[in-house]
Parts: C-alpha cells; sequence; structure tokens
C-alpha cells in the first residue's frame, strides 16, 4: 500500500508528491529511526505532516537522504554533512550574484578535495583488507582447510 500522497496544502504546498516517512525509508534503505535521527540532526526537514502527526518528505528530501547515504561510507561527520548540505543548498537559489556563486563554488572545491581523500583512505583500507583475506586463504590452503 503506497503512502503517496498528492499535496495540496500546508507547508509543502506546491512541492507535488509527498511521502510518509516508512515510505521514504524504504525508498532509501534506512531505517525509521535514522530517517528521524537525521531529521533531528538538522540534516533534513518534512514538508508537511499529515492531520495524524505523521513526517511527509518530498522528492527534494528523497534526494537529500540519498546524498547522506553516500556521504557516510566516507566518514563524514554529522557536522561536515551539515555544512555541506547548506552548501549546497545555497548554491542551488536562484539569483545568486556571479561572485557569489564563485565563493561558493570555491568551497564546493575544497568540499571535493576532502570527498577524493576520505575515497583514497577507504581504498586504502579496502587494499589491506584484501591482503588479509588473501593471507587467510594462504593459511587455509597450507593447512588443508579448504
Amino acid at each position: 500500500m503506497s503512502t503517496t500522497r498528492r499535496n495540496v496544502s500546508g507547508s509543502g504546498a506546491g512541492r507535488g508528491d509527498v511521502h510518509q516517512i516508512g515510505e521514504v525509508a524504504e525508498q532509501v534503505g534506512l531505517s525509521l529511526r535514522t530517517v528521524r535521527y537525521y531529521e533531528e540532526a538538522g540534516l533534513l526537514t518534512p514538508v508537511d505532516r499529515t492531520v495524524g502527526g505523521f513526517r511527509l518528505y518530498d522528492r527534494d528530501a528523497i534526494e537529500r537522504l540519498l546524498l547522506i547515504r553516500k556521504m557516510k561510507p566516507l566518514g563524514f561527520s554529522l557536522e561536515e554533512m551539515r555544512a555541506l548540505l547548506s552548501l549546497r543548498d545555497e548554491l542551488g537559489a536562484p539569483g545568486l550574484s556571479p561572485e557569489v556563486r564563485a565563493r561558493l563554488r570555491d568551497r564546493l572545491a575544497t568540499w571535493v578535495t576532502l570527498a577524493e581523500q576520505k575515497l583514497a583512505s577507504l581504498r586504502d583500507q579496502v587494499d589491506v583488507a584484501e591482503a588479509f583475506v588473501d593471507g587467510l586463504h594462504l593459511d587455509a590452503d597450507r593447512t588443508g582447510t579448504f
């Protein structure tokens, strides 16, 4: 049963289809608790609530959660996530002057560098883990375990 609703009133008016938290959690592969946690941490805001008080999220919120999921394995802290999401929101604002846009893009370039460094560190960890598993296979072969 779908919990998708056409939003026709409330603070999220004009944002299109909205979804209850359970459907959003399922779509992005997170638990309800995790979605609520990200909301409490200031990373996500529901666009509205049902009469019964259930949180409603739009497509932008779903995209935001998907981005958060991508940041998590790279080890971004909540503070870093909040700062990067805020920067992306600023960059998406209409009517930015060329000077402001250039300054924001420079800040984003710093985040790109940080993400690349975090990715390189993860790749190093994977290399170490693969070497460990290979060593275990060699040990198992030598002892006739497998």
